[in-house]
């Protein structure tokens, strides 16, 4: 089988790693400073640039599968990207029917949602984007799936916080910076970044077509809580809690926008559907060392 995974960074990577050769492997790329690293993951580089689309054209073909995870622009409320991306996959001289599992999975974001006030939010709740960031990829995820309707089978996985033993927002915890106190404090989500890798290829094998996936763990915590997870696994004091209009006034605007959505993902379709057993349930078990 040959996969195509365009946007290869550390997901990309846990991909290819959980693959271990039985596929081949192709990674589209515009900085030729990866190849190595990319090479060495056993993924072969593609030159090209999703900002480009004349750069695209050897895409046409070339794989029976795509992991779209490369992000949206950093401006605007679409994303040109995915549609260059999928112009380009349309070239094939006969594109398949739309098979029985889905043969491209894309990484969305749950932030898609909107503020749901707390609310346990499942796949079927309508999508209501707030920031521009998350209609960019709603634009994404709209014209993914009408693209699916014509013959491709599409698979969406909406993922909140990645994390990781090197990912996490260990710096904001040494600074010490407040969180907020409980009784107002927004639910957030997370899903371990293997965890990811390894929905992804579930989806891939075992996901409906044109199927939406929330892509999160068992945890359930209010933002307050997984900072002070995180002071517990680096041995540091845990942040003060402040009222939430002193926290909010302090932070950047994109951890503005997180602490004003709140909601708490359903992660049912991804247990019954595609049979998934998460690694790590929840974000304590997570950063536990590995053994």
């Amino acid at each position: 089988m040959r996969i195509l995974i365009v946007g290869c960074g550390d997901v990309g990577l846990r991909v290819a790693r959980l693959l271990g050769g039985r596929a081949r492997l192709f990674a589209l790329s515009h900085s030729p400073e990866r190849y190595a690293t990319l090479r060495a993951a056993g993924v072969t580089p593609i030159a090209g640039d999703l900002d480009d689309r004349a750069s695209l054209k050897l895409l046409s073909g070339l794989a029976d599968a795509v992991l779209h995870f490369a992000p949206p622009p950093g401006e605007g409320e679409t994303d040109p990207r995915t549609r260059r991306l999928l112009a380009a996959l349309s070239r094939r001289p006969q594109a398949s029917r739309l098979a029985p599992h889905a043969s491209l999975v894309y990484i969305s974001t749950s932030g898609v949602y909107g503020d749901c006030a707390g609310a346990v939010v499942p796949e079927t709740r309508p999508a209501r984007p707030h920031n521009p960031r998350a209609k960019r990829r709603a634009d994404a995820e709209a014209a993914l799936r009408a693209w699916g309707r014509r013959g491709q089978g599409v698979a969406i996985l909406r993922a909140p916080g990645i994390y990781a033993q090197d990912r996490m927002p260990a710096e904001r915890v040494r600074k010490g910076l407040p969180a907020i106190v409980a009784e107002d404090d927004a639910y957030t989500n997370h899903i371990h970044a293997d965890d990811l890798a390894r929905l992804a290829l579930a989806a891939l094998f075992r996901g409906k077509p044109n199927r939406l996936y929330n892509a999160v763990d068992d945890s359930g915590l209010k933002m307050g809580d997984w900072f002070d997870v995180v002071a517990d696994h680096l041995g540091l004091p845990r942040p003060p809690r402040l009222p939430r209009q002193e926290v909010i006034a302090a932070v950047t605007p994109a951890m503005r926008s997180f602490l004003n959505e709140s909601r708490r993902l359903c992660n049912r379709r991804i247990k019954s559907e595609l049979r998934f057993r998460l690694r790590y349930p929840t974000v304590r078990e997570g950063l536990q060392p590995a053994k």
